[in-house]
């Protein structure tokens, strides 16, 4: 099985940091971001990869190679513009014919893929989404009132919790029919294409997942980190 990694983003919310290196190559303690990603799925038993690459590829390219030295196998999937997260997926397109793991490029997971790949096969789904179990408290009362008006009860900070995407995927090859070439295009628009058909999965893990999307998420995923692991990782 492949695992195709999404990693071809501007990281405009990352800048200046991203300005000379792709935000997939910003370090979390010693490592950069991909290879901790990399690390992540050959643990869960994924050793082929092809990282789609855009902006600034050649710093992902010069430090990876073909993946030997990380003890996976690498390819390239390239494009010479932004095409956000389904259409940077849709370049690795020749490069996959089984079911595959999709996963994005600016993000850290520590759930089981092994047991989500397992799910997606015995349901035989086209897609499996994993959904983390996110629990927020709202900063008002919240009111509930009748249809004529009349208040009929006041929830002072209510906790909430829902089911979110967190951008891992377990895939079948077909998906791509769904994606249009060479032009920009959200995942959310694929997987809505999919639910139309009732072909879509959740897996959903209460693990942690660190999603790192500006400077303020970056600095504590690498406090995060230290805390966790110490300064020499």
């Amino acid at each position: 099985m492949k695992a195709v990694i999404v990693a071809g983003g501007l990281g405009t919310r990352l800048r200046p940091l991203t300005l000379k290196t792709p935000k997939p190559m910003l370090k979390i303690g010693k490592k950069p971001i991909l290879e901790h990603l990399i690390d992540w799925n050959k643990k869960n038993g994924v050793k082929s990869f092809v990282i789609c690459v855009s902006y600034l590829r050649e710093n992902i390219e010069d430090y990876f190679k073909d993946g030997k030295k990380f003890g996976v196998d690498i390819e390239y999937a390239v494009s010479n513009k932004p095409l956000a997260t389904a259409g940077q997926l849709k370049t690795a397109e020749d490069f996959i014919d089984d079911t595959f793991v999709c996963v994005y490029g600016d993000s850290l997971f520590d759930f089981s893929l092994r047991n989500m790949i397992k799910q997606h096969k015995a349901k035989k789904s086209f897609v499996t989404m994993a959904l983390n179990e996110y629990k927020t408290n709202l900063e008002y009362g919240v009111i509930d009132t009748s249809k004529t008006g009349k208040v009929l009860s006041w929830e002072e900070k209510p906790e909430i919790k829902a089911n979110i995407n967190i951008g891992c995927y377990v895939m079948e090859p077909d998906v791509f029919r769904l994606i249009p070439k060479n032009k920009p295009y959200g995942m959310d628009n694929v997987i809505k294409k999919a639910m139309k058909k009732k072909l879509v999965s959740g897996f959903i893990t209460k693990k942690s997942f660190t999603d790192i999307g500006n400077k303020k998420s970056y600095e504590q995923a690498n406090l995060e980190y230290t805390q966790k692991f110490g300064k020499k990782r």
